[in-house]
């Protein structure tokens, strides 16, 4: 945020900005979601139940079906503010006040500072380039018989490194959670955004997982704060109450648009081949002018590259190449405050112009001594 604050002061200044550091498309949402919209804006937007729109949750119920061929009840399904009301309502609903939930590092930023900021505890489970970025059974285990914890919160696709598990290196993180007594929670909110296979859910493979989703990066609606989970049976009654008291319910306006996306899956596929052709250039130019990535990551729309050749600061070089070289990429010590001086990470959800300008351009700022 404030690489992007200083990236706006520069453009008010009539500087010109290759903007990468953002999480979010720049697309809008699907032509029929704005027009659904549009036709419901004259009527009261009043509160829905506190789960949300029964037409929503049914349609991501139908979603997981056809999707996943898990069948889900829609009672089990509860729209949010967004993932990030989603992560809120999961710690409080499965997990008594100071419990200690274990997250991987590098990881989304937010994730400490929520669960600190609620008064849980926290232990990282630093992941590597070494085995592309993702986690373990036997890393879990080790983690925990350091220092046990409550729950483990994980994504896949992951932020900041675009790390994807299998279908059974996502089995042997939930057998050894399940093994260890460890409630789940699934961030699986880049979902849809896969670049090797499609994404697998752990509703495919267990009914005890906490899964928390959102609308935001797949369909292209980030502002709208718009999200879902499906919780166990055991836990459906408790977030309930939770959302009427801290949220009473989702907005209902981006309810609407959120039902209609759902039907909407070949626009997004459409962004999506625009970030697979982004993650293609930006790999292999980052790779040309000297960053350390091994490979591409294999979901969301990030690059995580290594710094090593240039700096062991990764704040001053992405301020240094912001002011110089107009290029805003977000350093590698927001999603790690051990290692994270080595990395910056590179959004490629913008347009390809842009990464290809921002490429040119990080060019004449490396060759200029960085």
């Amino acid at each position: 945020m404030d690489i992007l604050k200083r990236a706006k002061a520069l453009e008010s200044q009539g500087r010109t900005v290759c903007h990468l550091e953002i999480g979010e498309p720049g697309a809008p949402p699907a032509p029929r979601v704005i027009e659904a919209v549009a036709k419901a804006l004259p009527q009261p937007q009043g509160y829905t139940n506190a789960k949300g729109l029964t037409e929503l949750r049914e349609g991501l119920a139908r979603y997981y079906d056809d999707q996943h061929g898990v069948s889900v009840d829609p009672d089990l399904v509860l729209a949010t503010m967004g993932s990030s009301a989603g992560f809120i309502l999961a710690f409080h609903a499965a997990f008594k006040p100071g419990a200690r939930i274990a997250i991987t590092r590098p990881g989304y930023p937010a994730y400490v500072n929520t669960l600190l900021g609620l008064g849980f505890g926290i232990a990282e489970i630093p992941v590597t380039a070494a085995d592309n970025w993702v986690l373990t059974g036997a890393q879990i285990a080790a983690a925990h018989a350091r220092q046990p914890f409550d729950g483990l919160l994980f994504a896949s696709p992951a932020n900041p490194t675009g790390a994807a598990v299998s279908r059974d290196q996502l089995n042997d993180i939930i057998s050894t959670c399940q093994r260890l007594g460890v409630t789940f929670i699934s961030d699986e909110i880049y979902h849809g955004l896969d670049y090797s296979a499609p994404s697998v859910s752990a509703l495919e493979l267990t009914r005890d997982a906490i899964v928390i989703n959102s609308f935001s990066k797949y369909y292209c609606m980030t502002g709208w704060r718009i999200g879902w989970m499906v919780l166990p049976e055991t836990l459906i009654r408790r977030a309930e109450i939770l959302q009427q008291n801290l949220f009473i319910s989702a907005p209902t306006l981006s309810q609407i648009a959120a039902t209609v996306a759902l039907g909407e899956r070949h626009y997004a596929e459409e962004q999506k081949a625009g970030y697979a052709r982004n993650r293609r250039i930006l790999g292999q130019g980052l790779r040309q002018l000297g960053f350390d990535m091994s490979a591409d990551g294999n979901g969301a729309f990030y690059a995580y590259a290594g710094i090593g050749r240039f700096s062991n600061d990764s704040m001053d070089f992405c301020l240094s190449m912001l002011d110089r070289a107009g290029v805003a990429a977000t350093p590698g010590v927001d999603f790690d405050r051990t290692d994270g001086n080595s990395f910056v990470r590179f959004s490629y959800a913008g347009t390809q112009r842009s990464i290809e300008e921002a490429l040119e351009r990080m060019r004449s700022f490396l060759k200029d001594g960085g």
